[in-house]
């Protein structure tokens, strides 16, 4: 089997792009546009219970140790070890018992407490032995069994100790974190302000979904597609009319969507037809372009630049297109100015589950269903056979892109390719 090294190392060799003359390769692509971004530095302080998906802003110190206290790890009895002397079995007395959430109490000399799991150990307590390993008898407690030293006590500060490193800058908040700030005390947090991403649909063709076509017109599928991949918390979506292929239409709403935004996502526009005008408006309107003619299929018009401070990404107007280059590449630079430190979108390995053929020159990111695993443990991929840019039945139907590099032009069955689940 091959192992093809990752594809989103900026290394022109890893996609094989870079014989593809006049394209730019994929990798050198992701580079430039992610050096051209600028994370937001505004901060703004928000309720734990809403920061789920945000980007924390600042490194954050554990304020308190884990636990808190020690405590018991499981239902028994509190004891002092020194109270069994000589050989066993051994008796003492209950002086009572301590349920999670009482206040701490004193273990007198010579006798056992009953406590429950959570509950602060006595002061003078060195072990908790289980009720399973006891018998209870009226308020005595026999033991046949000494327990070890510190057994089934959970000591204060062994999970995290106070001023520790808790969570880093640009750490997104999910369920694990939001365990551990809570259990930390931590009722709000800084978080990176929500990203402000404008949607740009051109195309004098365009009719939004559920409204009457007339003869030649289509329904956008890109606007609603790029409205569902950009809802999440950390994003504040501007949706825009569509607009039609003309400079003056496109000038006016390219300019209104940067007065609003961080980002400007347009589709459309950025091929070589005669209706494509949308990289000669971001130049009329004083902006740069800093990416154009990938070495990627699908996806080669993507052009990404800047209006001021805008970042633009210019998306191809054939909805797979759209979407593989946002999957790719787009993703990545919205995260990064969002503060997330972790910005790559997720990839893995998978086994070719029938041969495949490819034709040199692009590297590739073919839809492609995943099977399950095999007797090995390895999971099983299988390629769309018949593809293109306008195959939106067919990209609802595939589970992962796989990743075909530019130079090859077949790939056995049972090589090992590397994929982006979706």
């Amino acid at each position: 089997m091959t192992l093809h090294r990752p594809v989103h190392r900026p290394d022109p060799a890893i996609c094989g792009c870079d014989g593809a003359a006049g394209l730019v390769p994929v990798d050198t692509a992701r580079a430039r546009a992610l050096a051209m971004v600028t994370r937001l530095s505004e901060v703004e302080e928000v309720a734990l219970a809403d920061a789920t998906g945000r980007a924390l802003a600042r490194d954050c110190l554990a304020p308190v140790a884990l636990p808190l206290f020690d405590n018991a790890a499981m239902d028994g009895y509190a004891l002092r070890l020194g109270d069994l002397r000589g050989p066993g079995p051994w008796g003492l007395p209950v002086a009572g018992s301590i349920r999670a959430g009482d206040a701490p109490v004193v273990l007198p000399p010579r006798q056992a407490i009953r406590i429950l799991t959570g509950a602060p150990v006595p002061a003078g307590a060195d072990a908790v032995i289980a009720q399973e390993q006891v018998a209870r008898t009226g308020n005595m407690v026999g033991i046949e069994k000494a327990p070890a030293l510190g057994q089934h006590i959970r000591r204060r500060g062994d999970d995290l100790v106070e001023g520790a490193p808790l969570l880093a800058a640009g750490r997104a908040i999910g369920p694990r974190e939001a365990a551990l700030l809570a259990g930390s005390g931590i009722g709000a947090l800084p978080v990176a302000r929500r990203l402000r991403v404008a949607i740009l649909c051109s195309g004098s063709e365009l009719v939004a979904p559920g409204k009457a076509l007339a003869p030649g017109q289509i329904w956008d599928a890109n606007h609603a597609m790029l409205a569902s991949a950009l809802t999440r918390p950390w994003i504040q979506r501007i949706a825009l009319p569509s607009c039609a292929d003309t400079p003056s239409a496109l000038r006016d709403a390219v300019q209104h969507a940067a007065s609003q935004a961080d980002i400007v996502i347009t589709t459309g526009g950025v091929s070589v037809g005669d209706e494509d005008h949308m990289a000669q408006v971001i130049i009329d309107l004083g902006g740069r372009i800093e990416v154009m003619k990938l070495a990627m299929k699908p996806g080669k018009p993507l052009s990404i630049g800047k209006l001021g401070n805008v970042l633009w990404l210019g998306l191809p107007g054939n909805p797979v297109a759209a979407y593989v280059t946002w999957h790719v590449i787009g993703q990545a630079l919205a995260g990064k100015m969002a503060g997330f430190a972790q910005n790559e979108p997720q990839k893995s390995l998978a086994a070719l589950a029938a041969p495949i053929r490819h034709t040199p020159g692009r590297c590739e990111f073919r839809p492609a269903r995943l099977l399950g695993y095999d007797a090995r443990g390895v999971q099983q991929v299988s390629c769309m056979e018949q593809t293109g840019s306008h195959r939106i039945a067919q990209l609802s139907q595939a589970d992962a892109l796989v990743m075909i590099p530019a130079e090859l032009e077949q790939m056995n069955a049972g090589e090992l390719v590397e994929i982006l689940p979706l």
